[in-house]
Parts: C-alpha cells; sequence; structure tokens
C-alpha cells in the first residue's frame, strides 16, 4: 500500500543540517510542525546546525544521517509527508570539474530518487527544489560596462529588472549539467505526472548558520576571513555583481510557495534579492571593512569556469504569482551575519559532540 500525505504531515527536507535546510527546519518546528531532517553530514559545519536545532526543539526533530543516492532512505523518509525540499546536493563547481561522475550521482540521480519516492505516494507531497542561477551559463551574450567597481548591463531593461526566467537555458560545467538536468526532471514531473513540484532558481543566499567556504557560501566566507584576518583570493578582478538574498525571506518565499502550489506547480522561477539588492566582490569588502574595521589581504586569480561576470534575477514572476518581497536590505543582513558569526567565533555556541559523542548521538529516528 502506497502512503499518502496529508496537510498536517511531516515536513521532510533533503540536506536538512546545511545552512538553508536548517533555517527551513526552525521556521516548522517553531510552529509546532515535525520536521525530518535527512542529512549525509558531509558538510563541513553541519552537525553544529544539528545539534542547534536538537537543542531548541527536542523530539519533534526526527533525524535521519542517509544520503540520497539510497533510494531505500528516500522512499522510507516521505513516507508520512506532506512538505517536502529538496537541498541535498554537491554545490561546488571546483568539484564538479574534479569528479562529474560524483556530481552527477549526487545532484541528478539523487533529485530522481526523491521524485520517484514522491511519485510511489498515494498522494505526492509537495515539493520545493533549489536549483541554481548556473542553469543559464556564463551569459555570454549580455554586454556589460563597467561603472565603478561593479559591471553593469548595457541593456536598460535588465539593469532595471534582472535575467528573468526567459534567458536560454545553457548549462555550463559539470556541476551546470547535472543541477540542470535535476532542474528539468522536476519540472517534467509535474507535467508528465502531475506531481506539486516548483524550481526556485537561487541567486546568491546568505545568513546567520551559513559556513561559508572558498566554493560556496562567499558572503559568509568573506566575513570570516575578515575577522580571522586571513588573505581572500578573488577569482577575476572582483567587478562581478550579485544580487544577495537574507536567508530568512527565502524561507518566506519557500512557505509562499507551498502555500501557492495548485498555482504555481511545474515552474520554475528566479529567486534572490533583485535589482534593490545588489553588490559587486569589491564593493562587499569595502563594507566588511566599514562593518568590522577589518579588511583580509586579497590576491586575484584567472576566472573559473562557468563564472557569471553580472547575475541579478528578475524575482517579478514570483512576486506577482505570490506577492513575496525581501524585507532584509544588504546593511541589515551582513550586520546580522557577521554577529552571528563574532558569537560563533567567541565560542558562546556550543559544539557539536561532546568528547567521546559519535553522530549516533543524532542519527536517525522512527
Amino acid at each position: 500500500m502506497r502512503a499518502a500525505s496529508s496537510g498536517e504531515g511531516t515536513v521532510v527536507i533533503f540536506g536538512g543540517a546545511g545552512f538553508i535546510g536548517s533555517n527551513v527546519a526552525d521556521h516548522y518546528l517553531q510552529e509546532g510542525r515535525t520536521v525530518r531532517v535527512f542529512d549525509n553530514v558531509s558538510r563541513h559545519g553541519v552537525e553544529k546546525n544539528l545539534r542547534w536545532l536538537r537543542e531548541r526543539h527536542g523530539e519533534r526533530l526526527r533525524i535521519d544521517i542517509a544520503d540520497t543516492r539510497d533510494l531505500f532512505a528516500v522512499r522510507r523518509a516521505v513516507r508520512e509527508a506532506s512538505e517536502v525540499f529538496h537541498f541535498a546536493a554537491q554545490v561546488a563547481v571546483t568539484h564538479s570539474l574534479q569528479s562529474p561522475l560524483h556530481d552527477f550521482d549526487v545532484n541528478a540521480r539523487g533529485t530522481l530518487h526523491v521524485l520517484e519516492a514522491l511519485r510511489e505516494m498515494e498522494t505526492p507531497a509537495q515539493l520545493v527544489f533549489t536549483s541554481t542561477n548556473k542553469v543559464y551559463g556564463g551569459l555570454p551574450g549580455l554586454e556589460l560596462a563597467v561603472r565603478g567597481q561593479r559591471y553593469a548591463p548595457m541593456d536598460e531593461r535588465t539593469l532595471a529588472h534582472g535575467i528573468s526566467e526567459t534567458c536560454p537555458l545553457d548549462f555550463e560545467s559539470p556541476y551546470g549539467c547535472s543541477k540542470g538536468a535535476a532542474d528539468q526532471y522536476v519540472l517534467d514531473y509535474a507535467r508528465t505526472f502531475g506531481l506539486p513540484t516548483v524550481v526556485f532558481r537561487m541567486s546568491c543566499i546568505y545568513g546567520p548558520r551559513q559556513f561559508g567556504t572558498e566554493d560556496q557560501g562567499w558572503v559568509a566566507h568573506f566575513l570570516l576571513r575578515a575577522l580571522g584576518g586571513e588573505p581572500l583570493t578573488l577569482y577575476g578582478d572582483g567587478m562581478q555583481v550579485r544580487d544577495i538574498l537574507f536567508v530568512e525571506d527565502l524561507v518566506r518565499a519557500f512557505r509562499l510557495a507551498h502555500q501557492a502550489m495548485p498555482r504555481i506547480q511545474g515552474r520554475a522561477f528566479n529567486i534572490g534579492g533583485g535589482p534593490g539588492q545588489t553588490v559587486s566582490l569589491l564593493e562587499l569588502l569595502a563594507l566588511i571593512q566599514r562593518r568590522t574595521g577589518r579588511a583580509p589581504r586579497v590576491g586575484f586569480e584567472d576566472w573559473r569556469s562557468g563564472d557569471q561576470r553580472y547575475y541579478v534575477s528578475d524575482t517579478r514572476a514570483f512576486m506577482r504569482a505570490t506577492g513575496w518581497m525581501p524585507r532584509v536590505g544588504v546593511e541589515e543582513g551582513m550586520a546580522r551575519l557577521g554577529g552571528w558569526l563574532e558569537e560563533l567565533r567567541g565560542g558562546r555556541t556550543r559544539p557539536v559532540m561532546g568528547r567521546g559523542e559519535t553522530l549516533e548521538a543524532v542519527d536517525s529516528q522512527p
């Protein structure tokens, strides 16, 4: 007998121990919902997020230490689900270049496992999948000019609104291909099988619980380098521009997507801070210096494969569909992230595991 979902079923978050996943889990747990976090805890720092969630919410948090490449584990996880988020991924372009097969297995095959598990349900749970702006490639046809310390589009419409979902897909790098393939599978399962799915093609997300690295989570990475007095490498010239979105605003967007699912299923939306919340890498470093009084030593290397000199999300389609708008500005968001990172560095957050503890302390719940 196939499992059924209900409106108040479990919220299942694949990749739920990560930066975005832990923030989504906390949001639903605060509402009294039961949340199942499914994560292989391979990313540095995510055990801290599991400890934080467990201490805040106790037994309403269920944890599966498992991998989306395990179809049986995925099927078991969604049995009582009504809402599903799929964030589990290999997230680094650099790693995808080194190990394309692993990148494909995690991002494409893992996503197909989630979709198949949902398709087997009597009433499939609603799925929000996070894709990436990398599905648009390097945007080689976008003409740019240099304005101050940033690139800006020559086309006034793009400058005013950003890159919309009508931009042609142009997968580049194994990472772009694997995430792009997963993106298209999620959309097609809505069209072919009627699954309630939606895709968020995301720009740069930042906020508390982000343990940024050079390959992913660059806003937090920049701040951590500055706070630690460590050097920083920029790839390219530092004038590349992104729209950044505070994680609290993203969580609201996710919630609205689930509420609007009957109207928006089978669609992809570009999600980020939009034209009102843009920053170049050099501008962000200047902002960090103003806030902290510290600036990391900066070195420059060649551009990396698939790097976009300019990417800003046109979020109007999702705004029209749901009424969503970002609320947290760049200055406020950076202050909040900086405060959390300073607290973390000051040792006022508890370690994930005490001496002698293992991951079994936060292992799978029934």
